[in-house]
């Protein structure tokens, strides 16, 4: 009898070595590919090296420096901590049998940006790493997500891990998108619509004109913030244009395995009569240039409208989070998101630092001068989007502009290396988070696409890119 099953439910079966409950809810899941950084993985090392054990597939693994590092050009050495932390980390991988792109090999980057861009990222792959945003990975229709220190030692000594099934949710983008909305508007509309929870104990199937439409690397997008709704995985079925931007990548399958693997990828797709267990419709034309005005991903409006009054908000809780986070970021209820004043301006992070971002910001900027008083600094994803950018004159436009120029790193998303702000500064920002003293002690944080982070440098203020750029 036909079982109709969503994509997410055939990724975990074809992956399932054995089901340790009645319910299937529980499962012993094999996983195909992981992706280390210097942060997240020296317990489990630690922790392999005092069991003796070794690791299952150390092919199956990469190494990546990206969080502590600095992105400053002429990068030679760092400070203690993070020398120690890079160096225990290169020993490992050495140790253990991984490769490993350190600080100053040519493909070094952010590791959600490095792994797809070399083919590492296939459709129908499982894929777990030490870090959230590894549901980024779903818009090549693998099922990527989050694990933490100990899952990781699980699974560098046994390539499975422990795994409990995810409830199914469909977000289906109807329409297109108008001039001067970007995925990363689309994602942010959705979790400012269904909340910072909204997606917690889902998988996230997107769906929908407005999705096929959307290029492979604003996907990556749309898939990475998808755990900022809650999701512990986010899927779009492949496509050609998967199959295409994968033929570019160098480590791909070749020959005969690429026609194998392209055939099976064309079945990854949900069945048609498939039942998600929760439906949610977004409106393409609309969605508006977000930005967010608190201290979570969900506190978000569009850049034509004001910050809330809590005064309106009739749940308790909520109007006190609201009142808490206008605290933090020193903002008055009624006042207009588009006069909020910025002292500093980032492009980066593993949400928005390819190429394709690189490109979308620069257009903005081309011709253009940043404000007065506002330091703004870009960080490509990788050394090869780096070095990709530099050959299409893209570097030279950004200093023109008066940004720096950087080398690769996760940088200003999270102050955990040289890129912090001060102390009550204002920034403008293309990452995926926007907590209390997320990118430095007291800073404050709006999310928003590089195209508005472009457009908010230039004005010295919160700015919509559609009059920026005349974007209609």
């Amino acid at each position: 009898m036909h079982r109709a099953r969503t994509l997410y439910d055939k990724l975990v079966d074809r992956h399932t070595v054995r089901k340790l409950d009645e319910q299937d809810q529980q499962v012993v899941l094999y996983v195909d590919r992981t992706v280390l950084n210097e942060y997240t993985s020296p317990q489990a090392f630690t922790a392999l090296r005092l069991a003796s054990r070794s690791v299952w597939r150390p092919r199956a693994a990469l190494g990546v420096v990206d969080h502590v590092n600095p992105t400053v050009v002429g990068r030679i050495t760092m400070p203690g901590d993070a020398a120690r932390q890079t160096a225990y980390f290169a020993e490992n991988c050495r140790d253990f049998g991984i490769e490993i792109f350190d600080m100053t090999h040519a493909m070094q980057g952010i590791e959600h940006v490095v792994m797809p861009e070399i083919g590492l990222v296939l459709p129908g792959m499982v894929i777990a790493a030490g870090d959230s945003h590894t549901t980024t990975y779903g818009a090549f229709g693998a099922l990527g997500f989050g694990i933490g220190t100990s899952d990781i030692e699980h699974y560098l000594a046994t390539q499975t891990l422990i795994y409990k099934r995810l409830a199914s949710m469909r977000v289906t983008l109807e329409g297109h998108l108008p001039p001067g909305v970007r995925s990363k508007d689309v994602v942010m509309a959705l979790i400012e619509k269904i909340g910072a929870s909204g997606a917690t104990g889902y998988a996230i199937e997107f769906q929908g004109a407005g999705i096929r439409a959307l290029s492979i690397e604003a996907r990556m997008t749309l898939c990475n913030m998808a755990v900022e709704c809650g999701a512990r995985g986010a899927l779009i079925a492949p496509d050609e244009k998967v199959i295409d931007y994968l033929a570019q990548t160098p480590r791909a399958p070749k020959g005969e395995l690429w026609r194998l693997a392209t055939e099976s990828w064309t079945s990854l797709q949900t069945d048609q009569d498939a039942v998600f267990d929760r439906e949610v419709v977004l409106a393409a034309g609309e969605i508006a240039p977000m930005v967010t005005w608190g201290t979570s991903p969900d506190q978000a409006v569009k850049i034509t409208e004001c910050v809330p009054d809590p005064r309106l908000q009739p749940d308790p809780v909520r109007r006190q989070a609201i009142e808490r986070a206008l605290a933090y970021m020193d903002l008055r209820p009624g006042q207009p998101v588009d006069s909020i004043e910025i002292q500093a301006a980032f492009i980066g992070s593993c949400t928005n630092a390819r190429i394709e971002d690189l490109r979308d910001a620069a257009r903005i900027l081309e011709g253009r001068q940043i404000a007065p008083g506002v330091k703004a600094i870009v960080v490509p994803g990788s050394m090869s989007v780096r070095r990709q950018a530099e050959a299409e004159g893209l570097d030279r436009i950004f200093t023109l502009a008066g940004f720096e120029w950087r080398q690769s790193g996760c940088s200003m998303c999270l102050a955990m290396n040289d890129d912090v702000l001060a102390r009550a500064e204002r920034c403008a920002s293309s990452t995926n988070r926007n907590f209390e003293d997320r990118q430095g002690a007291g800073g404050r944080t709006h999310l928003m696409s590089p195209a508005m982070v472009a457009a908010s440098a230039v004005a010295g203020r919160l700015a919509d890119v559609r009059q920026i750029a005349g974007e209609r």
